[in-house]
């Protein structure tokens, strides 16, 4: 006769086996629904500018040195075509005195070669503005981190959209809730170590985490300026000697 307690004991482990195996499955499943956009071994499949793009090592690095000083902020481009809806995932590092950010939803900037304008999720070395929006060449800043925005359109006076910014950031920058205290959010991000970046942009709202913590989301109802759909690249910013790393690039089409 088998005693209860070696049938409970029986039926939990089958039960934890059981959680283990769909859960293994669900985690598959997931990643499977990403594709890999860096094989790691070549720039193939993008544009950029090669005295500042590279591969080494099996990463993507961007990297300005005392010999290429940078006049103009130059990106690296995915050639995959504009993504509107979608989610990226990617693992960067980037030395203390880094500059850099994920580009999207952008269009070109003309007057300047390998030049984005747009949707910029911020990284630097410092951790200061490591998660927030900020819009490349347009309105600026569209939500520090930490906050969650409503971003509305400037005045019809008003043509020009620089012309309705003001010491660095959007003027119809709309605070909706706090998701934070900024500096203790940027606590959570590793200085001189890898970290993950996870982009969600679905119709006008756009979410950006950081080691899996919501450090920025903006509703964009700004008609006028919004882009649904561009361009995705990374950015090395005019400034000191710098590099930054990237591995691990998995983007998700919705």
């Amino acid at each position: 006769m088998i005693s209860s307690t070696f049938k409970t004991v029986k039926i939990s482990s089958f039960i934890l086996a059981a959680i283990f195996t769909v859960g293994c499955i669900s985690s598959k499943v997931d990643h499977a629904e990403f594709e890999s956009i860096f094989d790691g071994k070549t720039l193939d499949g993008w544009e950029f500018d090669p005295v500042y793009w590279s591969v080494k090592d099996g990463l993507m690095v961007g990297e300005i040195t005392p010999e290429t000083v940078l006049k103009s902020n130059t990106f690296i481009i995915w050639k995959g075509g504009e993504l509107g809806d979608f989610e990226l995932k990617v693992d960067y590092w980037i030395s203390e005195a880094g500059n850099s950010g994920v580009q999207y939803r952008s269009d070109r900037f003309t007057e300047v070669p390998f030049a984005l304008r747009g949707y910029q999720a911020d990284i630097d070395g410092g951790n200061r503005y490591t998660g927030q929006n900020y819009e490349e060449r347009k309105r600026t800043t569209l939500a520090y981190r930490g906050q969650k925005t409503r971003i509305t359109s400037q005045p019809d006076s008003i043509t020009e959209p620089r012309g309705f910014v003001e010491r660095n950031a959007w003027k119809g920058l709309n605070l909706v809730s706090e998701l934070g205290n900024r500096d203790e959010l940027g606590a959570l991000i590793k200085k001189g170590d890898w970290n993950t970046i996870h982009i969600v942009a679905k119709g006008n709202v756009m979410q950006h985490y950081v080691n899996g913590t919501l450090m920025s989301e903006v509703t964009d109802d700004d008609a006028k300026n919004r882009m649904l759909k561009g361009l995705m690249g990374f950015q090395v910013h005019v400034g000191p000697p710098m590099k930054v790393m990237f591995k691990n690039i998995l983007l998700k089409k919705m």
